[in-house]
């Protein structure tokens, strides 16, 4: 845990002292000590990197969390809120309201990324056979992959009919840290914070249901009151992703495999080192996005991608054959 929070750190500070304009450590501690709101450096540090590092450490921190508790109510290792299409369930209802309503602010940013964030949770559990009682991890990861793809396809559909279609695409469907000062970071870190102390709440809950309902009822659990309680904060934790930084994916998928090694097989030490090693990764993706190929940057959201792919794929090859379907 400590090597997690000392690695978050590290990730703050490269990217409070890697940019364009460079400066480093001394352009840092000159912009906290002595800000000259005169000096464009002093700006970009403020109104660039520091909304860009609380961007990053709301959304991989939401993320990291999210994740967590997927795999450990689903049991299913592949669950992560961008494979399962939850980050597009939540980009596809901005989307489509910004457009019904022809406007993008936001408030409504914030009112609209967390219901389709709830609704496509609800639909790939109907559909990978959660209502039935029997949802494997490859019918899981199957229903969530084809909702995740049309709804990408729909928001790309939509957002390449508008005047500013590139940016708006490379947010919503990519997933960026830039701009981060025009997202509703304060109302995104309550969202996300409400929903990791509700996942902290309901851990020991969650690690009964890993026994078997019939078990997890002996003791006193429901376990429909728990699963609906996961629903609400993973929903909550993926809502606020999306609304700083557009639907990241992979991230989710990554984080709880270090975790458990972390926090010892203990849910709550889990989401806790799920929390900064989300938030730590995240950060130093952006961070080698931004120094790959200057001036330009490769969004944080292709950078997860080109890390998770090949472990999704390393995982996946490792699942018993005789999993259920």
């Amino acid at each position: 845990m400590a090597l997690c929070a000392i690695a978050l750190v590290v990730a703050a500070v490269l990217t409070l002292t890697i940019g364009v304009r460079g400066g480093g450590l001394v352009l840092l501690w000159q912009t906290l000590s002595a800000f000259d709101p005169a000096d464009p450096a002093h700006i970009a540090v403020q109104s660039i990197r520091l909304p860009r590092l609380v961007a990053g450490l709301i959304a991989g921190a939401a993320l990291g969390m999210a994740g967590t508790i997927m795999q450990a109510i689903t049991r299913n290792p592949l669950a992560d809120p961008g494979i399962l299409g939850i980050n597009a369930g939540a980009a596809f209802a901005v989307v489509v309201g910004s457009l019904i309503a022809q406007r993008a602010d936001n408030g409504l940013m914030a009112a609209l990324a967390f219901p389709g964030a709830g609704a496509a949770a609800i639909a790939v559990f109907a559909l990978g056979g959660g209502l039935r009682g029997d949802a494997g991890p490859v019918r899981l990861t199957l229903a969530g992959v084809a909702i995740s793809a049309m709804l990408l396809s729909f928001v790309s559909a939509i957002v390449l009919a508008r005047n500013d279609a590139l940016e708006v695409f490379r947010f919503w469907v990519t997933g960026s840290l830039a701009q981060a000062g025009m997202r509703p970071l304060g109302p995104m870190a309550a969202a996300a914070l409400c929903g990791g102390i509700l996942g902290l709440v309901i851990a020991p809950r969650i690690e009964a249901l890993s026994l078997g309902s019939a078990l997890a009822r002996g003791l006193g659990t429901r376990p429909g009151r728990v699963q609906f309680g996961a629903l609400i904060a993973v929903t909550a934790l993926t809502g606020a992703a999306v609304g700083v930084a557009g639907p990241i994916a992979f991230l989710g998928l990554l984080v709880p495999r270090i975790a458990r090694r972390v926090g010892g097989h203990v849910l709550r030490r889990e989401l806790a080192a799920a929390a900064m090693l989300g938030a730590a990764i995240l950060l130093y993706a952006d961070t080698i996005g931004r120094i790959i190929i200057p001036p330009a940057e490769i969004r944080v959201g292709t950078m997860t991608v080109l890390i998770g792919a090949p472990m999704f794929i390393w995982m996946a090859r490792r699942l018993r054959t005789g999993a259920p379907a």
